[in-house]
């Protein structure tokens, strides 16, 4: 139930997050945007850490696969995309596309076993499940 609270709670600030962050652009650029965004983050983990966990900071190099310390690289390239969508598309069309491109590259990302990950089988459950959810979002665009 934790789980599925906090997954809600992260949608619901990725949200804001995007309006935020769209504002921010609109009296700066998009570059300079995100990099208040990933600066503040860095501020904000880097406090939480002094203060909660205090492990050694340098442990995420022991990381087995180097490439998987791209996540920062990767974060400010999603909250580019973010500011962009949003800005184009208005904020409940964009989340909407970006929730839907989520989903298909995560169980891409499960059905053949990518970076690590335990392979999941095909299930078409699953399958019908995407479907539904794109002819959600044609549906919420149609006007």
């Amino acid at each position: 139930m934790i789980g599925i609270i906090i997954a809600l709670i992260s949608g619901a600030l990725m949200s804001i997050q995007g309006v935020f962050n769209t504002e921010v652009t609109k009296s700066s650029s998009d570059w300079a945007s995100a990099s208040w965004v990933q600066f503040s983050a860095l501020l904000t983990c880097l406090a939480v850490w002094a203060f909660r966990d205090r492990t050694n900071l340098m442990s995420v190099f022991q990381v087995n696969h180097k490439y998987m310390l791209l996540g920062g690289v990767i974060g400010a390239f999603i909250t580019f995309t973010v500011i962009q969508s949003m800005g184009s598309l208005g904020p409940a069309r964009s989340v909407m596309l970006i929730v839907i491109s989520q989903l298909i590259v995560a169980y891409l990302i499960e059905l053949f076993g990518i970076f690590g990950v335990e392979k999941a089988a095909f299930e078409w459950r699953k399958a019908i499940g995407m479907v539904i959810a794109i002819v959600g979002v044609v549906l919420f665009k149609w006007e």
